[in-house]
């Protein structure tokens, strides 16, 4: 089956307004192709150089919204409404439209995900795969979905590289920023008693209790929505939080409430020039860095209570 794929390219101080008219044709979605600030906006989450030339070198002055219009739909008859519109805003635009074929994206994208070993004993495997494990291998059920986090990713991979060393048979876990739950997952398959799990996301809350469904760890996880650390409460031995580095340098000072006396902070999703700035606010709250991991341009660290 085929849909019309409609462009509308306009100057990028116009992209709200161009969207505003194009949700008006297609309720359902869109998506928005706007590079203006990448450059300003990657040094927060990564490196400029880590970043795809290709990206880099597009159109910075102008986005494309691209719309789908179904087969029992009347593709020019959206396309005048929209150019209609557009003209009667004042907006600068061009309009392409091409026939793209659907994929089933339900079979589809499945080629590029296949059984991964992380570390020394987690491999994560994909539901619809088989993997038999080694001695000593634990298998953790992981499909992609809609929350972060199935171990493909630097940041991931070494959190749960860090969980291995630090997660003892019957250890209780707190998850800052949980996305899919795999690390909280990790951990109770690793061993821990419990884990909780905490993400500002609603649907990362749900996706977290899904995969710990098909991992057969629900019983002994809570995951709950909220910023941060507002809404837990006991003591844990593990605290991870695979964000970014200004948001663990916030979730610092607030570790004592519920780290116990000797327990560990797992940090991921530090990018290396963020890496001093995340040890120093350590420091300044108390703790010492014990462990160090990188990977493509990212850190994690694990860091416990400074001895007096």
């Amino acid at each position: 089956m085929q849909y019309s794929e409609v462009k509308i390219k306009v100057p990028t101080v116009w992209v709200d307004t161009a969207a505003a008219v194009a949700n008006m044709v297609v309720p359902y979605g869109l998506y928005i192709e706007d590079y203006s600030d990448i450059e300003e906006l990657a040094p927060q989450i990564a490196h400029v150089d880590l970043i795809e030339q290709e990206l880099l070198e597009r159109d910075r002055s102008h986005a494309v919204i691209h719309i789908y219009i179904s087969p029992e739909e009347n593709p020019m008859e959206a396309i005048s409404f929209v150019r209609e519109r557009l003209e009667a805003e004042g907006v600068p635009h061009t309009i392409e439209d091409a026939k793209v074929d659907e994929e089933d994206w339900s079979t589809a994208w499945k080629k590029y995900y296949f059984p991964t070993k992380i570390g020394e004993r987690l491999v994560v495997c994909p539901s619809w795969e088989t993997y038999a494990p080694k001695d000593g291998e634990i298998v953790l059920t992981m499909d992609p979905g809609m929350a972060f986090g199935t171990g493909t990713h630097d940041t991931t991979r070494l959190c749960m590289q860090l969980l291995e060393r630090y997660v003892e048979k019957g250890a209780r876990l707190l998850d800052v920023g949980t996305g899919s739950g795999i690390l909280a997952i990790s951990a109770l398959l690793l061993g821990a008693e419990y884990a909780v799990g905490v993400d500002i996301d609603e649907v990362a809350v749900r996706v977290a209790k899904e995969n710990a469904q098909a991992n057969g760890v629900l019983e002994r996880a809570d995951f709950f929505a909220g910023d941060l650390t507002a809404k837990v409460s006991g003591k844990f031995g593990v605290v991870s939080a695979n964000i970014v580095a200004d948001v663990i340098i916030r979730l610092i000072p607030d570790l004592g409430r519920f780290l116990l006396p000797g327990g560990v902070f797992i940090a991921s999703g530090i990018i290396d020039t963020r890496e001093a700035d995340v040890v120093s606010a350590l420091e300044a709250a108390g703790y010492e860095v014990c462990d160090r991991m990188e990977s493509g341009g990212w850190v994690a660290l694990g860091a416990k209570p400074a001895c007096r």
